[in-house]
């Protein structure tokens, strides 16, 4: 069964049609991509015993200093007992600093410590190099379409914290 997508192109609107086969193919693709996305982390997290928890965690705690832990469970979708458990290595480790909130005594800020600070850039580096090589090869429209693409497969609630941080929010 094929689907048709609505495209604007530079002559007007024209529709593409996909069939299940050319879905598929895309999907494999995604799954094959996030291997590679995910191999250069792994490689460096793998020699301090972290898994992608971990950077996830370092990598929104760098990009929202301050982020209180319901925040940072929003947006990791992961259940408190595991985040908790990711937070405490970090904290025990030095890379992760939890301060008592200002307002609300009950509440945790999360910030990255010197040395947190430089493994999250040595792991987002990591991945930022296969990016730009990718998007390089790929070309500036395909960059855009492959941007609107993932935007359009996000949850609405998700999306939300991504366009917070595509504003340079968060």
């Amino acid at each position: 069964m094929a689907e048709h997508v609505g495209s604007g192109g530079a002559g007007g609107e024209s529709l593409l049609f996909l069939t299940d086969e050319q879905i598929r193919k895309g999907i494999e693709a995604m799954y094959f991509a996030y291997r590679g996305f995910t191999a250069d982390p792994d490689r460096i997290l793998e020699n301090y015993a972290y898994g992608r928890a971990h950077h996830r965690a370092l990598h929104f705690v760098n990009r929202s200093p301050g982020t209180t832990v319901n925040n940072l469970l929003a947006l990791l979708g992961v259940t408190k007992q595991s985040l908790n458990r990711v937070l405490r290595t970090l904290i025990d480790d030095g890379l992760v600093e939890s301060r008592v909130g200002a307002s609300d005594k009950r509440e945790r800020n999360l910030f990255l410590t010197e040395a947190g600070a430089a493994l999250e850039a040595e792991v987002s580096e990591a991945q930022r190099a296969r990016v730009r090589a990718a998007y390089r090869a790929a070309g500036p429209d395909a960059v855009a379409g492959f941007r609107q693409v993932l935007e359009a497969m996000m949850e609405p609630e998700l999306r939300t914290h991504y366009q917070a941080f595509k504003e340079g929010g968060a």
